[in-house]
């Protein structure tokens, strides 16, 4: 089989059997397709030396060594599914070293940012006006939760009720996880929800998302969001570079275990399928007590 058929029936098996994203499946192709380029030999009999040859090359073209290590599982997937299939008797990708990353931890909201943030939106709520409802409701369940922006944005009008004391959310790979959710972030739904059912015209549609939109897509976009939380916190007097929906999911879990949440249980809520992944946040809080014993300690100028 060529190899742009080989590409394809892999890309096929990652959203029927993995249930890849599309952008998920885009970028695998690129990358698979750029070995190609770059490369004198062809995917389906490419040995161990080629794909050396090939991150090598990547080096000297200046690339960084997360995208170094994204092209590498790139390859070792795609092997593993050639030699699962029986289309090659080896996988030629799967003693190759990832190069070593430099571990950089996240930038975290302070407490009180984020209290600035939920107490101007609330503020703005109180107005009444559905966006500024909205945007109140985004604010609480995004720090509540720690959703990642696309899974609220996708969050079916069923989800969430006025007795909901848990949300079940798909995230990545299709994989469904219970997240509990205040009774802060439930009241600001409710209430937004509220408002947007008594502006419904007769005979109009109900939306079937939480979050519903004019747009292609039927829901509020991340994009969206992230221009309206730059906006809250410049209203906030929080330094705008600061804050995202994803430095959002930051502080939820960062928060957690500062108040001594399981480690665990905050690793079930994210959705995250490794513990070393969630690990990442205790780093965060171990530099933070450093900082501090360094500016605050008596004895450190000495």
């Amino acid at each position: 089989m060529a190899d742009a058929g080989l590409i394809d029936a892999f890309l096929e098996m990652l959203a029927a059997e993995k249930g890849r994203a599309a952008n998920s499946l885009m970028a695998y192709r690129r990358d698979l397709e750029d070995f190609l380029e770059h490369s004198s030999a062809r995917l389906e009999t490419a040995e161990a030396e080629d794909l050396r040859d090939y991150l090598a090359g990547l080096h000297k073209r200046g690339m960084k060594a997360g995208t170094v290590a994204r092209r590498l599982s790139a390859l070792r997937q795609f092997y593993l599914f050639l030699y699962t299939d029986g289309v090659r008797g080896d996988n030629p990708a799967a003693n190759i070293e990832s190069p070593r990353q430099a571990q950089s931890l996240p930038k975290v909201l302070s407490e009180n940012d984020v209290d600035r943030l939920l107490d101007t939106a609330e503020a703005q709520a109180s107005g009444g006006k559905p966006e500024a409802m909205r945007l109140h409701a985004l604010v609480e369940t995004l720090y509540a939760t720690g959703l990642r922006i696309s899974e609220l944005v996708a969050l079916p009008r069923r989800a969430v009720g006025p007795d909901s004391a848990m949300i079940m959310v798909r995230g990545k790979g299709g994989r469904e996880r219970m997240v509990p959710l205040g009774s802060k972030a439930r009241q600001a739904l409710m209430a937004y929800q509220h408002v947007l059912d008594a502006s419904m015209k007769k005979g109009e549609e109900r939306s079937p998302y939480l979050f519903p939109s004019s747009g292609a897509e039927g829901h509020l976009t991340r994009r969206r969001v992230g221009q309206l939380l730059k906006d809250l916190a410049v209203a906030a007097g929080v330094l705008p570079s600061t804050v995202s929906p994803h430095k959002l999911r930051h502080a939820f879990a960062t928060h957690l275990l500062a108040h001594g949440a399981d480690l665990r249980a905050v690793q079930q809520m994210l959705g995250h399928a490794d513990i070393s992944t969630t690990q990442i946040y205790t780093h965060v809080l171990e530099e933070r007590l450093k900082s501090l014993v360094l500016e605050k300690h008596p004895l450190s100028g000495s």
